[in-house]
């Protein structure tokens, strides 16, 4: 589990900073595909219309859309107010409730799933784990989501080497966090050992509805102004730059990878 990362201050500030463009958040950042979703929730029944799921660091509501389409109980919870508050007004029929990972506002056993869409890493993991494990019901599933733009895509390498590591999480970057942080594995004592899936989709993008959504990343969030301004102009550069980003609409690769594992 991921443990010991929650002491630094950058951490913390980059981790509060998402409620003061919410707005922005919810524009930008792309949606999930409906495979992962599935794959994620089926574990906890074949039917998602059957399921009662927590969206847990809910965030503006993206994940929580896609889980309500496909006819799912839903309940949203998230930390932020200003997150949140974008959340109710886009999805004003989803239960949606203040709270955070470590302390839910559920009773135990109440959900047959708790979903992360880009938000596991953000949880303290030593306190959040139990609680997860505490709301869901046995064989009940557990599961984060990550999306990625697909750097094995040569334009989208260059893309992260434009931004020098802090524009939009890259496949590999993911990969390699995962990994060292403990994002597989949530607990032999409470969950079975994780499974990874990844799926591939694309967005649709222009350059700048591109540097929009990079702007939206925590690294870049907690920058100095100046500082932010020049690595979201190196990345106009490079887009203006490239054959397939400097005119009009195009898709931008992306993988969405996930893991999933079964309380005991």
């Amino acid at each position: 589990m991921a443990q010991g990362r929650f002491v630094d201050d950058e951490w913390v500030r980059r981790g509060a900073s998402f409620g003061a463009i919410a707005e922005a958040y919810d524009e930008h950042r792309p949606d999930y595909p409906q495979a992962a979703v599935r794959w994620c929730l089926a574990p906890a029944g074949p039917d998602a219309a059957a399921l009662r799921v927590l969206d847990l660091g809910a965030g503006t509501g993206k994940l929580t859309a896609v889980l309500a389409g496909l006819g799912a109980d839903v309940t949203a919870v998230e930390p932020d107010a200003s997150m949140l508050a974008a959340l109710r007004r886009a999805l004003p029929s989803v239960r949606a409730l203040h709270g955070a990972a470590e302390a839910i506002p559920l009773s135990g056993g109440s959900v047959d799933a708790v979903l992360c869409g880009q938000a596991l890493h953000w949880f303290d993991m030593s306190r959040a784990v139990p609680e997860i494990a505490r709301v869901l019901v046995p064989g009940g599933v557990l599961a984060g989501l990550w999306n990625c733009d697909d750097d094995r895509v040569p334009w989208v390498a260059g893309l992260q080497e434009a931004a020098e590591g802090v524009a939009s999480l890259s496949l590999f970057r993911q990969r390699a966090a995962a990994a060292r942080y403990g994002m597989n594995q949530f607990g032999p004592e409470l969950f079975t050992p994780a499974e990874r899936a990844e799926f591939g989709h694309g967005q649709p993008r222009t350059a700048e509805s591109l540097v929009a959504t990079i702007a939206t990343h925590s690294k870049l969030l907690v920058m100095p102004v100046a500082e932010r301004g020049q690595v979201l102009d190196r990345v106009r550069g490079y887009l203006a730059a490239r054959p397939e980003t400097s005119d009009g609409e195009f898709t931008l690769p992306m993988v969405t990878a996930a893991v999933r594992s079964v309380r005991r």
